[in-house]
């Protein structure tokens, strides 16, 4: 039964076959107006608007799942340059970052240089903290007596001195900065000699006077200030603080001249803005000049 079955199907299979090279090959022998080719016609005539009217009835949906498909591979698209932005973003900030650092570490190393303080045994530390005040008289560090910070070591930036460290713990250490009013910086004129005290005023951050100056000196606006050093000889008098350190400039003097005259400095260093700073934390041959 089963063999009957493949032998007719192949039979039909042939016979299929072999109508369709007849048909082919009468198609082709005839000319245009032949019987084969006006069946042809004729199927088209009647099918072609057919399909015209369902193209048409199709056309909405075709162009539904053509938006659904390039809705899709533009959202793909937006989602890989999305990726792309954020990578590149990452990239620029780090970039902006290490520069930044950069040139922070190289001011430091300029001074160092320059000032001789190498021999101070700098640790550099990173800002992890501020006061939460306007004035923003301290600063906490990330370096602290296991590095060989001691409380009253001087501290620095690559633009010059902002305080001194004040509470110190093993791995931090806090560092009162030169705008707090109760700190006072042995200071002088680095043109003309003339010796003062550095202390911040009541004007804030920016507001600091160079006191004391005697009114036999002339002091011009944009004159530079800097740290006196040790100044007497005499055992336990040593200052706190490396001679020849940068303070700031003279921006005003009020009654110039006189014992009343009034000296304002403002900082070298960002007070606000600081990020990068060491600790100099041997002094330098009793930090005489």
């Amino acid at each position: 039964m089963y063999d009957r079955t493949i032998r007719r199907r192949r039979l039909t299979l042939a016979a299929l076959l072999a109508c369709s090279l007849l048909l082919l090959t009468v198609y082709f022998g005839e000319s245009s107006g032949g019987a084969l080719h006006n069946v042809q016609r004729g199927v088209f005539s009647v099918f072609a608007p057919i399909q015209e009217g369902a193209s048409t009835v199709l056309k909405p949906a075709r162009d539904l799942v053509g938006w659904v498909g390039d809705t899709i591979d533009a959202k793909g698209r937006l989602n890989e340059l999305e990726s792309s932005n954020q990578r590149l973003r990452a990239r620029a900030i780090a970039g902006s970052e290490a520069l930044r650092i950069n040139s922070q570490l190289e001011g430091l190393l300029n001074l160092d240089n320059a000032g001789g303080l190498a021999a101070a045994k700098p640790v550099t530390a990173r800002v992890i903290g501020q006061s939460p005040t306007v004035w923003y008289s301290t600063v906490t560090i990330n370096q602290g007596s296991n590095s060989g910070i001691r409380t009253g070591n001087p501290v620095i930036n690559g633009d010059g001195l902002i305080g001194q460290v004040s509470t110190v713990t093993g791995n931090a250490a806090i560092v009162t900065l030169i705008s707090d009013g109760e700190l006072a910086v042995p200071a002088r004129i680095s043109a003309g000699g003339a010796e003062g005290i550095v202390q911040a005023g009541a004007g804030g951050p920016d507001d600091l006077r160079l006191k004391f100056i005697a009114r036999r000196f002339r002091v011009d606006p944009g004159a530079a200030v800097v740290t006196a050093g040790t100044l007497s000889n005499s055992p336990g008098l040593e200052s706190l603080y490396p001679p020849g350190i940068p303070i700031g400039a003279v921006t005003r003097v009020v009654d110039p001249g006189t014992d009343a005259q009034k000296i304002y400095v403002r900082s070298y260093a960002d007070l606000q803005k600081l990020e990068i700073l060491q600790v100099l934390t041997t002094a330098i041959n009793g930090n005489r000049g």
